[in-house]
């Protein structure tokens, strides 16, 4: 629902927000009240101690500013209970309830003041149980005050003073004029400054230059461009999400159309040929994964991964590689050499230097495969996160390449950063010289694998027979043209419902838009929502059939917004108006569709059977194309089928089991 308005300002919590954190600070109140009138009832007429009548008025107040207390919340409690998340009417009364509550802070912080002094008073000589029992009282007090404080803290909104006008005024102003500009322009301004000052802050322990510096600006416009044409709150989102897992998993319940991919038969060329690729997949998976260096390696193997390390890598470092970077121990590079299991003078070049824009990689001789190998790591770290972020389009201009077209700014410069050290430096040269028949190959996962996807579009014609593999590459990488040429040299390997492979501005911007649909339109209160979200997330079972308005209107009402939903979207930012506008090419959105690089294999987890201490899981794996990964899907797995180890367990599983069928 809109914002909560309280003080003149927009708060980031909803009135439907109370329900959940007001039951239970009623819980606490309601045990507390109970346990200070049993106390004060046992001990009733025994306040002759010195300091007992001070106890004793402090007592009586305390019972009496409970009782207070727990009615208010009773009511606070059963008023945010009211209506649904798109009607607040109901719960128009709970602002002077909440004012009404913060009143009784202040005698509340009072008390826990002069509790305080009585508990510290030396003079005090009453029984030792009642002490304890007001200690803890003012503890109990401290702390509900302290978390009330953090909790006010957490849903201050920075522009709330502005939004309120904004989204009150913003349907009848006059946009034309010059001072409703002028306030538009502030109140984005404002904004982009909010998001860059926050940005700050979580990457204050990295050392910062211009390169941050204008990525955190161009990042901050993409959070100010993305959050700004709707009023929702967290809350709203995460019901959002929790109605859409359920209601994708009725839709996967029941018969599916098939998907747009290359169907193929057991004996056909393109089952050898995927079967081929899959082979190939799983060994150049290792080479990515390895790029991690120390994490992954201690990440799959937790219990031993530090007493192998500690044993092999603390001897001198080896002089044989071209090593650059810091490694203290030499534990991104033992590791790199367990993982792969090469030997040290397989390896040309490895970068462990990491900045924004640039990330580590390295270059090794694979004999098995008779390949000169370009590993790049993926995200680990605050600086590439930022390269991920920096996600505004830019043109790639290469020569002899007609179908040039736009690209991810910060993945592509990420590419061009490796891309002078391996021409200008001479590295490929130097590999090349000492193998002159291998063929070159670039691998990655995640941001590794969209880095080497654009990198290797740079080197293609340099070397014509160079291949590719990108596992979990991000989804907003190139565009259309950029993905249709890369298919002759490219592989991409997505696994289950990976969120990466599917991130892209158009696809976050058709989620936002999902949201606001099904929230507006869902005829339960929140938290209803919420609590039945969280049993499903946990135990299973079949998902809640939520009643929508959408219930019962006929297919051409369908095609129009709802007030509920209209009322949710402020204005609607270019990317978002893109989706719906067909004569988008006129007016190119500040985000256009960008796509998966290459031919892509699409892994799913087509079985799963558990067992005592293990779990066996069968995957199948299709082309497919890069329609199928136009929309975000809401899953627990979402973020576990990226991980590099998932990736890799489910192409070793699909490579043995291709192995074990040969002999058939």
């Amino acid at each position: 629902m809109p914002g909560l308005v309280v003080f003149g300002r927009r708060w980031a919590i909803g009135s439907d927000d109370f329900v959940l954190p007001g039951a239970f600070e009623l819980f606490i109140r309601l045990v507390w009240w109970i346990g200070i009138l049993v106390l004060y009832a046992v001990h009733k007429g025994q306040f002759n101690c010195p300091g007992g009548g001070l106890l004793h008025s402090y007592l009586l107040v305390l019972l009496i500013l409970l009782a207070f207390t727990i009615c208010v919340l009773s009511a606070l409690v059963y008023i945010s209970m009211q209506g649904t998340i798109s009607n607040p009417g109901p719960r128009k009364s709970l602002p002077k309830l909440l004012y009404t509550r913060l009143l009784l802070y202040l005698p509340e912080f009072i008390w826990a003041v002069l509790g305080a002094v009585w508990v510290s008073d030396s003079s005090v000589h009453c029984e030792k149980t009642v002490i304890n029992v007001i200690m803890v009282t003012v503890i109990a007090s401290w702390v509900i005050i302290i978390f009330t404080i953090i909790g006010v803290l957490i849903v201050f909104d920075p522009l709330g003073g502005k939004k309120t006008f904004y989204f009150t005024d913003g349907v009848n102003r006059n946009l034309e004029s010059s001072q409703s500009g002028q306030l538009l322009y502030n109140v984005k301004n404002t904004a982009t400054r909010v998001w860059e000052k926050r940005i700050r802050l979580l990457c204050c322990c990295i050392v910062q230059d211009d390169d941050h510096r204008v990525a955190f600006t161009s990042i901050a416009e993409l959070f100010r461009n993305y959050f700004s044409d709707t009023d929702l709150v967290p809350s709203d989102i995460a019901a959002g999400l929790t109605l859409l897992h359920q209601e994708q998993d009725k839709m996967e319940s029941c018969l599916k159309e098939p998907e747009e991919v290359l169907c193929h038969s057991p004996s056909s060329p393109v089952t050898d040929d995927l079967d081929i690729e899959l082979e190939n997949a799983a060994h150049y998976m290792l080479f990515a994964a390895a790029a991690y260096g120390w994490p992954y390696y201690i990440y799959t193997n937790p219990f031993t991964a530090l007493c192998k390390l500690s044993g092999d890598c603390c001897g001198n470092r080896p002089t044989d590689s071209d090593i650059t970077g810091s490694d203290r121990h030499n534990f991104h590079f033992g590791s790199i050499l367990k993982i792969t299991g090469l030997q040290y003078r397989d390896f040309i070049h490895i970068s462990f230097h990491n900045k924004i824009y640039e990330i580590p990689f390295f270059v090794a001789l694979d004999h098995k495969k008779e390949a000169i190998v370009v590993a790049v790591r993926g995200t680990l770290s605050f600086e590439d996160i930022l390269t991920d972020l920096s996600a505004d389009c830019e043109d790639l201009t290469l020569e002899d390449v007609l179908e040039n077209g736009f690209v991810h700014k910060g993945i592509t410069q990420a590419a061009n950063y490796i891309y002078r050290k391996l021409i200008n430096d001479g590295i490929l040269n130097q590999a090349f010289t000492i193998a002159p028949e291998y063929k070159l190959m670039i691998v990655g996962h995640s941001l590794g694998g969209g880095t080497a996807s654009i990198l290797a579009i740079m080197l293609r014609n340099s070397f014509p027979t160079l291949r590719c593999y990108a596992f979990s590459p991000p989804g907003g990488l190139l565009s259309k043209s950029l993905a249709d040429y890369t298919k002759h040299f490219i592989v991409s390997v997505i696994v289950g419902k990976d969120l990466v492979a599917r991130l892209s501005m158009p696809n976050m911007e058709d989620l936002k838009r999902r949201i606001v649909r099904i929230v507006a339109n869902c005829n339960r209160p929140k938290y209803q929502i919420l609590l039945r979200g969280c049993w499903y997330e946990v135990f299973g079972g079949d998902p809640d059939n939520f009643p929508t308005e959408l219930d019962g209107r006929n297919q051409d009402a369908l095609t129009r917004p709802l007030l509920a939903e209209e009322s949710l979207m402020v204005q609607r930012s270019p990317s978002y108006n893109a989706l719906e506008d067909e004569s988008h090419l006129n007016s190119p959105p500040q985000y256009p569709r960008l796509y998966l690089p290459g031919k892509i294999i699409h892994i799913v987890e087509e079985s799963s059977s558990r067992r005592l201490c293990s779990s066996d899981i069968k995957y199948t794996a299709r082309w497919s194309n890069e329609t199928v990964f136009s929309s975000i899907l809401i899953s627990p797995k979402m973020v576990t089928d990226h991980m590099p180890d998932v990736v890799l367990k489910a192409l070793n599983s699909l490579s043995q089991e291709h192995g074990s069928c040969i002999p058939c």
